[in-house]
């Protein structure tokens, strides 16, 4: 393309969500990727043994599947949606479940337990759409007369601390931790309740699903959507400068101390300054199994569900996020487990079976976690590493290694904190002279929602 009116930079979900959207809007379109392949964090490998299908990194999706981009777009995706979110094992067999409806969660939790769960999570189940529109569409205004905003004014900006305190029962505790756990934050720290009940209210309104075939589908779709309307779209090219482009308008899926170098010469002075300051936040190191059958839970609700929470009581999965921002290595991580091949029969040979697991740890650690998130495993799991026919693993250098953007191998674009998720009066991702941001580091953070480049494209339209 000799001359396109609208760059886009790096392929990831958000630069090829920001190009989708230009292209459909008519405007030519051009996105260069640095990597071979495209999809950034929503790409699917045979990692461990052929025909071993493994999404690289983001693998469920809760908000992919109420992402008003992806909607708008016509995302061309197989959704399945296991019945169970989320299970949360206990030492003593049983284990709490995030179920697809607030009854079924309610149920599962002790009576006065559940009549709390209901109470706060049946309004925000009600109004889903209109919570989801104000986080990711970056609207966040409250309405007081409605009930949900209410909810999530009282308890969203408190810590998960102070949620999971409404709770009498250990079932209830630890759910709210491993929910509040995917902010990579102090338990005790604002707004991780927040987190907890957006990711609470979205597995009991519609689930938490996965992709048939593989994240990578999310890539191949918008790319698909890209090129249909005009657009063009090439891998292998490292972009460090945009001298070339001074005619057209630059999006730029790039981490913040990338994005401050590729766009230097066109950023505002106070953004060069205030990317400068940016910090990433904790890395992760990640397992990928082939597995010889299914993983032998010890409870009844985690064979259902497509994500397993594994860490045991609220404090000991406080405990150890404490520890990783911290600088520390628990000896007893949070472990995060998929099992797609449970229900998507695509991604493994007969009969066998695909786990996806990861823990988080400080910002570059290459310590090797295999051994302490595979006794996590094993304790909720007994009998695991029986079924373990390969494994894959990826420390959290390798992961920046893998995609650029994930600093020391943070794959969420950036420390948590409030400032990620409350826009500011001024566009958060307008930088410049016709420069835009549209990375994970931008409202409303990570996910593979899309939403980053979704508004910041809609900030370059305008």
């Amino acid at each position: 393309m000799e001359s396109p009116d609208v760059v886009v930079v790096g392929s990831g979900p958000n630069g090829l969500t920001a190009a989708a959207r230009m292209a459909v809007a008519g405007r030519r379109v051009l996105v260069l990727e640095a990597e071979t392949a495209i999809g950034g964090g929503t790409r699917t490998e045979e990692l461990t043994l052929p025909g071993f299908r493994h999404d690289t990194c983001s693998a469920i999706h809760p908000f992919g599947v109420v992402s008003p981009g992806y909607r708008t777009l016509g995302l061309d995706v197989d959704w399945i949606t296991p019945p169970v979110a989320a299970s949360h094992p206990l030492d003593d067999g049983r284990a709490a479940g995030l179920f697809n409806n607030v009854d079924e969660t309610a149920q599962s939790l002790s009576e006065r337990d559940g009549r709390v769960w209901r109470r706060i999570f049946a309004p925000l189940v009600a109004d889903l759409d209109q919570i989801v529109d104000k986080f990711l569409a970056e609207r966040i205004i409250p309405n007081p007369i409605n009930k949900a905003d209410r909810i999530m004014t009282l308890h969203g900006a408190r810590s998960a601390a102070a949620l999971a305190s409404r709770f009498e029962g250990e079932g209830a505790r630890a759910l709210i931790a491993g929910l509040a756990a995917h902010s990579v934050a102090k338990l005790d720290s604002l707004f991780t309740g927040g987190v907890a009940l957006l990711m609470g209210a979205i597995g009991n309104a519609v689930g938490w699903p996965l992709i048939r075939g593989g994240s990578a589908r999310i890539s191949d779709s918008l790319a698909a959507i890209v090129t249909e309307n005009g657009g063009e779209i090439v891998t292998g090219q490292r972009v460090t400068s945009l001298d070339r482009y001074d005619h057209a308008s630059v999006l730029l899926d790039l981490s913040p101390p990338e994005a401050r170098v590729v766009g230097r010469l066109r950023m505002n002075p106070t953004d060069i300054v205030s990317y400068g300051r940016w910090r990433p936040g904790p890395g992760v190191f990640k397992i990928d199994y082939a597995l010889d059958r299914p993983v032998p839970w010890a409870d009844d609700v985690s064979p259902r569900a497509g994500t397993v929470h594994l860490g045991g009581t609220f404090e000991e999965i406080a405990a150890a996020e404490a520890a990783v921002i911290e600088g520390k290595h628990p000896d007893r991580p949070f472990v995060l487990f998929a099992q797609q091949s449970d229900f998507d029969p695509t991604r493994a040979p007969e009969g066998k079976r695909t786990g996806w697991a990861y823990c988080h740890v400080p910002n570059g650690s290459d310590v090797d976690m295999t051994s302490r998130i595979e006794a996590q495993i094993e304790r909720f799991a007994p009998g695991f590493s029986e079924t373990v026919l390969q494994r894959f693993t990826r420390d959290a250098p390798g992961f920046e290694a893998y995609n650029s953007n994930y600093v020391g191998g943070d794959i969420g674009g950036g420390a948590f904190g409030v400032r990620r998720f409350i826009p500011k009066v001024k566009s958060r991702y307008k930088v410049g002279d016709r420069l835009f941001a549209c990375s994970a580091n931008t409202p409303p953070g990570g996910g593979a929602h899309g939403m980053c480049g979704w508004n910041a494209a809609g900030a370059a339209l305008r």
